[in-house]
């Protein structure tokens, strides 16, 4: 098949975006752009570093991110399966990316930007839940916020209220094939609730 190898030949087979997909562009947050992230209990972090991309999701009870300054955002790092593979990455490379998204909304709010990690007692005190705090705080400096378009989620039915979820494979069944059958399964899936209840923050 014709692979596109270069910007022109890409540019040739699309129109050129419209005004306002240019002019919602913003460099750090602005009242209203600052309403919808706080809004946000979910977003997915995308990073890259030397092996490769990540791509993660992020969740809180509350705002997932909060707010340093119009310029910084500051992402807590609760407690997950310690892979660290966007924390890597961060480290290596800053460039990172985040979508935020609100149930019942098929908008989509995107910040591009860089991140740093930081261990600093005083911010990671400032999202002490249930006594415990994040190991770490990922502080993303805002280079750019815009909507993406709400198509996506629009074709995909994603707030429809459908649950599909019956029909996929769970994280045990997955384990199991993973392992030829040494880990995961039925008792796998039936310890992971209680399990993840426990060891949520």
């Amino acid at each position: 098949m014709r692979r596109i190898s270069d910007i022109p030949a890409l540019e040739a087979l699309y129109g050129v975006p419209g005004a306002p997909a240019l002019r919602k562009v913003a460099r750090q947050l602005t009242p209203l752009y600052r309403d919808w992230i706080m809004a946000s209990k979910l977003c997915v972090l995308s990073t890259v570093g030397p092996a490769g991309t990540d791509g993660s999701p992020r969740g809180d009870d509350g705002p997932v991110v909060l707010e340093l300054d119009p310029s910084r955002l500051a992402m807590p790092d609760w407690r997950g399966n310690n892979r660290l593979d966007s924390l890597r990455n961060i480290v290596a490379d800053g460039r990172v990316s985040l979508m935020f998204m609100v149930p019942g909304s098929n908008t989509v709010v995107r910040v591009n930007g860089t991140a740093f990690l930081t261990d600093d007692a005083d911010l990671r005190a400032r999202f002490e839940k249930k006594g415990r705090q994040p190991a770490t705080v990922i502080v993303i400096e805002i280079a750019e916020i815009y909507t993406q378009c709400a198509r996506a989620l629009m074709r995909a039915g994603t707030w429809a209220g459908v649950d599909e979820s019956g029909a996929l494979p769970t994280v045990g069944e997955i384990l199991a094939e993973m392992t030829s059958g040494e880990e995961g399964g039925a008792a796998y899936d039936q310890d992971w609730g209680p399990r993840a209840a426990k060891t949520m923050w």
